[in-house]
């Protein structure tokens, strides 16, 4: 095994927030808005195979910046593998030995096993699809050598809780984001359904499909299994959203909060990353004087990014809990990603990765760090060589000025209840 490279004395978390980084720009975003750790994987063995991720070569160099930010790096390996990936498994450890992440994620215990030998200096969290629902299940991993469990989807907070007070170990919990049907993940509708095995990364979200029904009596008569006039997913369940229950998850033992999302894109990421960021924080400065309250922005903010309605999952004992106050997006607050700022050239001046069309003169909401986003205006929009233009197109970069400019990585939403006002550009001199 290859020697891992000396890292920066990162101090062990008191509470974590980690995030998903399914490839390096997600990675800068996460950082960016202030993720303390961040989950990611190589190109096989995680269950997450389609969402970019990392070569072994850009894996070593994300966990080289990562470090160089201060951040943590979790690498997922946490397939349920067959005997013909017994060989590469060992090979892809005995790499990540040479790359030096802060810990590897696992679930299987032959994979355990093999990273126990080949990484013995490397903290391992065990995943949630090792379905830990127990305090003697957290007792054998512990006595196994993990250092983090990150808790079954099935468990309530007491259920948590009892398990914090029971075992000295890193607790680890799932926060916000998409949840599996299945049992902690373990579906075998994509393999019967696409022959696409969910257990070693290939899902297909068959739970997401669209579904009609036959009578037998009558074939090829379908019938639309009707939910809501969005459309009827039989199988698909709410998102998590645990912002309002910050302090309750922090009492009951979760050390590590972890949002889920290898697969969305950098808009979702951020907004979710800022809010919740943001929320532990107010957490853990809050006081009886100063209680813990969620603002009105992360609300917006969270209703403004693509989810299946809010829910608190089995934290709170009542599965069917809807979480109130976020209509879908486009029927409630409309949140438009208009682009990503790749640089800060002067106070007012940016250049906007532009990925939806804007338009000079437009009303937009800068998503700084830290803070409510910013109300701001684009001013003028150029190339980069100085030619003026009304608008700029997606897949574009583009000079633009706004009132109070922005930052590296940055990102620039519009986003509007009601039809945006116009206001009048500024002449080009």
């Amino acid at each position: 095994m290859t020697a891992p490279p000396m890292t920066p004395d990162i101090p062990a978390p008191g509470v974590e927030l980690l995030a998903p980084a399914g490839n390096f720009e997600k990675l800068e975003i996460a950082v960016h808005y202030g993720a303390d750790a961040v989950y990611l994987a190589g190109k096989s063995f995680s269950l997450r195979n389609f969402s970019g991720n990392f070569t072994p070569a850009e894996m070593a160099r994300a966990v080289a910046w990562a470090h160089r930010q201060g951040v943590r790096v979790y690498v997922a390996c946490n397939v349920y593998p067959r005997n013909r990936d017994q060989e590469g498994i060992e090979s892809y450890l005995d790499t990540l030995g040479g790359i030096g992440p802060d810990a590897v994620i696992i679930a299987d215990p032959g994979i355990f096993a093999a990273a126990r030998r080949i990484l013995p200096g490397t903290p391992i969290h065990i995943s949630t699809q090792a379905n830990i629902t127990s305090i003697g299940a957290a007792r054998f991993w512990r006595e196994m050598g993990a250092s983090r469990l990150n808790m079954a989807r099935e468990l309530s907070l007491e259920e948590i809780r009892e398990i914090a007070d029971g075992v000295d170990i890193e607790i680890e919990a799932f926060v916000h984001g998409a949840m599996c049907i299945s049992y902690s993940g373990r579906c075998l509708l994509s393999s019967f359904l696409t022959r696409r095995d969910a257990n070693q990364g290939r899902c297909s979200h068959p739970c997401r499909f669209h579904y009609t029904l036959m009578e037998a009596k009558r074939p090829g008569q379908y019938y639309p299994i009707l939910e809501d006039d969005r459309g009827a997913y039989v199988f698909n369940s709410r998102d998590l959203c645990m912002i309002d229950h910050i302090p309750a998850m922090t009492a009951a033992g979760v050390r590590s909060f972890k949002i889920e999302g290898r697969m969305k894109g950098v808009n979702y990421l951020a907004s979710v990353v800022k809010v919740y960021r943001e929320a532990i924080d107010a957490c853990l400065s809050s006081s009886g004087d100063r209680p813990y309250a969620v603002r009105s922005d992360w609300r917006e903010t969270l209703a403004g990014v693509n989810h299946r309605g809010y829910c608190t999952g089995f934290y709170l004992g009542d599965p069917d809990q809807v979480v109130p106050g976020y209509d879908p997006p486009g029927e409630g607050i409309r949140q438009d990603f208009a682009g990503k700022v790749l640089a800060r050239l002067s106070e007012t001046d940016i250049l906007l990765d532009v990925r939806n069309r804007v338009a000079a003169g437009e009303p937009v909401r800068v998503f700084t760090r830290k803070g409510p986003p910013a109300p701001d205006v684009i001013r003028r929009i150029a190339t980069e060589s100085g030619e003026i233009l009304a608008l700029a197109q997606p897949n574009s970069r583009a000079v633009v000025t706004l009132d109070r400019g922005g930052r590296t990585n940055d990102l620039v939403h519009k986003a509007f209840t009601e039809p945006p006002t116009r206001v009048p550009p500024e002449r080009a001199s």
